[in-house]
């Protein structure tokens, strides 16, 4: 896993999982309908996938790291899918999805690049008119002190839109929060309703 022990300790906390809960998806997920069919991408230790499991109908969580994956199964297997995989190579059917979402996880992505495949994979797995949607944090004192040793490869809130639309996509939208500690993104796979 790309984190350090300390990282890997706030984002199993309480504290992080009510500050996903209360924060950061409400804001990353203002005004997007998610529909029945939702992946999440790095779900890490399950802060997002606790609050997603009661918002969808079904819910995929792919996770990198074999442990992780070990521990979502545990405690989220019966309510959700989880699976252990690379995002950058989904092993998951075209289509499938009406949204795949991912927070707070592309900065430990170690390329942009890499980042570039998980953005076409996320296109891939959409049915027509599905929506890729998330946030991710931006670099501050407190960021680069927290990663420490860590993975550490913040998105270009300008040059985002221009990937997205590469990777395929439409209607993008990126926007930082008020303090410009936080992105979030969506788009859509071009076609139909999702």
């Amino acid at each position: 896993m790309p984190m350090n022990a300390a990282h890997r300790r706030l984002c199993s906390s309480r504290k992080w999982a009510r500050t996903t809960e209360e924060h950061i998806l409400p804001w990353a997920l203002e005004d997007v309908e998610l529909g029945t069919d939702v992946l999440e991408l790095g779900p890490g230790y399950g802060a997002n996938l606790r609050v997603l499991v009661e918002r969808v109908p079904r819910l995929t969580a792919v996770e990198i790291d074999d442990s992780t994956a070990r521990l979502l199964e545990r405690d989220y297997g019966e309510r959700a899918r989880i699976v252990h995989a690379d995002a950058s190579e989904l092993p998951l059917p075209d289509r499938a999805f009406s949204a795949v979402v991912c927070f707070t996880m592309l900065h430990h992505v170690p390329t942009p690049a890499v980042q570039d495949r998980i953005f076409a994979e996320a296109l891939r797995v959409l049915r027509p008119g599905g929506v890729f949607a998330g946030s991710d944090s931006q670099l501050g004192l407190r960021f680069r002190l927290l990663h420490i040793g860590d993975t550490m490869n913040t998105l270009v809130p300008d040059r985002l839109p221009a990937r997205l639309a590469a990777a395929g996509f439409t209607d993008v939208e990126v926007r930082q929060d008020a303090r410009g500690s936080r992105v979030r993104f969506r788009a859509r796979r071009p076609g139909g309703p999702a």
